[in-house]
């Protein structure tokens, strides 16, 4: 089934690996564990696409599809994940971050305000910057580990259940 999903809605390597912007990474596109949807490629890929989606730059999709491609995970999902901060969600993740990031330095929290812009990347960040590059990278961690756990529970409850059926499936058969 979720096999299914993905050929259905993912594209096909062939047209990522013959993108022009597809260029930088070279042959290595061609490594057939980036496509593959197995436990490793899948638990590894969300879980870096979720630590990636806690970076607080605008490059995330390309630092997720990077380091994809280094550890051999899912390219498509990893950068799938990334999505996870999105115009609506960015804003409350950050400022929860920010929060953490100044609760664990031990500073008081200011008046934070985030604009998705690139003028708040140069001059609001520069005031912030330590308590939030400290809270995403903590909370990035720890959503990447949870995930990464999700996925490999929920595998192994869903490879459990396969197995059960099967047997029920054989004993019957046996037994007619």
């Amino acid at each position: 089934m979720i096999k299914k999903l993905f050929k259905k809605y993912l594209p096909h390597p062939h047209l990522v690996t013959k993108n022009t912007w597809s260029g930088l990474l070279g042959s290595r596109l061609k490594d057939p564990s980036l496509w593959h949807i197995n436990r490793k490629s899948c638990s590894g890929a969300i879980a870096l696409g979720v630590f990636c989606a806690f970076i607080p730059l605008p490059a995330q999709m390309l630092i997720a599809a990077v380091f994809a491609v280094l550890l051999r995970y899912n390219i498509l999902i990893s950068v799938a994940m990334v999505w996870i901060s999105n115009p609506i969600t960015i804003p409350p993740m950050f400022y929860f971050c920010y929060l953490a990031g100044s609760a664990i330095l031990g500073t008081e929290a200011d008046n934070f305000s985030f604009e998705l812009s690139f003028d708040w990347l140069i001059f609001g960040l520069l005031q912030v910057w330590q308590p939030l590059l400290l809270g995403c990278l903590l909370l990035g961690a720890v959503a990447s580990l949870l995930s990464f756990l999700a996925v490999r529970i929920l595998w192994r409850m869903r490879i459990l259940a396969h197995l059960k059926i099967r047997r029920e499936r054989r004993i019957k058969s046996e037994a007619s």
